[in-house]
């Protein structure tokens, strides 16, 4: 349970991407046979008429094997059609035009994606899954090096036209700071047990969290933060912590979903161990701030990153650090909202966005074409 009051879209193309996926691959598995049938019935009437024939010939034992074939070659087919509509949404499907469906286009398939073992563009099963897993976006995503360096010049482009650029935003000690039930110190209790006398601005920016056993509380200025950031960034969450964390702690900062979307990566969507880094965001490296208070986890890139001042609220966090001071709750005090960490650091991303948003700055960043 939550000590505030329980928590109750600009999109990207990944975030199309996701919602997409989620309602059409599940409609695209549920087409019966009889409704493909009366599709085709009136353009396949004669040819039908002779296969009852023949089938009333033959017994029709050897027909149900086949009927199962046909409908799982649809069902696929009618995926593929879905992955790549989803995927590809400027195509000829897309558009309405006839598409192409020879077997000599189905052989030349660069594969530029694959989701649960099959090829987002051609459906055809693909055994050697290659390129960058994109899993926060929908489970089981893989995309090409090709096909990432496409969609990030396509995403970018008409983030530019918005005005907007990309920031990545780190958790623990940048936008707030958890502890463990377990690890609260005596100094700390009455955050637990006190709630009716704590100051409203506290109270509304702590939760006690039973469900994982932690407590969080959200640095001052959060909120406001997210706000005026969102009319200049399409923002992403990354952090360390593993994805169910990483996804309440979203709904703590973005409970109306109006900011991050499928936006959310987690250690398990790292490439690299220990490690943070731009090849699973679809965002153009030129383009991509990130805001982390640690330097060391992003070794390839370093000249993205603001390096913020570590949020240390809970006693543990300090311990963490080997401060030897009390902590903002033991001395029951806060960061000030007003000139605090994150005031401060959206002045200097809106000087950064006023930059490159200068005519003259903006064309050397502006993809060619």
């Amino acid at each position: 349970m939550s000590l505030a009051a329980d928590s109750p879209v600009h999109s990207s193309s990944s975030d199309d991407f996701a919602a997409f996926l989620d309602t059409e691959l599940d409609s695209a598995s549920d087409v019966s046979p009889d409704q493909d049938e009366v599709e085709n019935e009136e353009a396949e009437g004669e040819e039908e008429v002779e296969d009852e024939e023949e089938q009333d010939e033959d017994g029709g034992d050897g027909d149900d094997h086949d009927d199962v074939g046909s409908d799982s070659s649809r069902i696929n087919k009618r995926k593929a059609e879905v992955l790549e509509a989803a995927v590809y949404p400027m195509s000829s499907a897309s558009r309405g035009e006839p598409a192409e469906t020879s077997g000599a286009s189905l052989d030349i398939c660069s594969h530029p994606g694959v989701m649960g073992g099959m090829c987002i563009r051609c459906g055809q099963t693909v055994e050697n899954e290659s390129g960058v897993a994109f899993g926060y976006i929908h489970k089981n995503l893989r995309l090409a090096d090709d096909e990432i360096a496409r969609l990030r010049d396509k995403d970018l482009k008409n983030l530019l036209r918005h005005k907007k650029l990309y920031l990545v935003l780190d958790l623990d000690h940048t936008l707030l700071n958890s502890t463990r039930l377990a690890d609260i110190s005596a100094e700390e209790l009455y955050l637990k047990d006190q709630r009716e006398v704590l100051p409203d601005a506290l109270r509304s920016n702590l939760f006690k969290l039973d469900w994982i056993h932690m407590m969080t509380k959200l640095r001052p200025f959060v909120h406001t933060f997210l706000k005026e950031a969102s009319s200049l960034f399409e923002m992403y969450i990354y952090t360390m912590g593993e994805r169910p964390y990483a996804l309440e702690m979203a709904n703590l900062l973005d409970p109306g979903g109006i900011y991050f979307h499928s936006r959310v990566i987690a250690q398990g969507d790292c490439t690299q161990r220990h490690q943070k880094g731009l090849d699973v965001v679809v965002g153009q490296e030129s383009a991509v701030l990130i805001l982390d208070d640690t330097e060391a986890v992003w070794g390839k890139h370093k000249e993205n990153l603001i390096l913020m001042e570590r949020y240390h609220f809970f006693t543990s966090s300090c311990r963490q650090f080997g401060l030897k001071c009390k902590s903002l709750s033991e001395t029951k005090s806060d960061e000030n909202e007003a000139e605090g960490a994150l005031a401060s650091v959206l002045k200097v991303l809106q000087q950064i966005h006023t930059l490159f948003f200068d005519p003259v700055c903006f064309l050397l960043f502006l993809p060619q074409n």
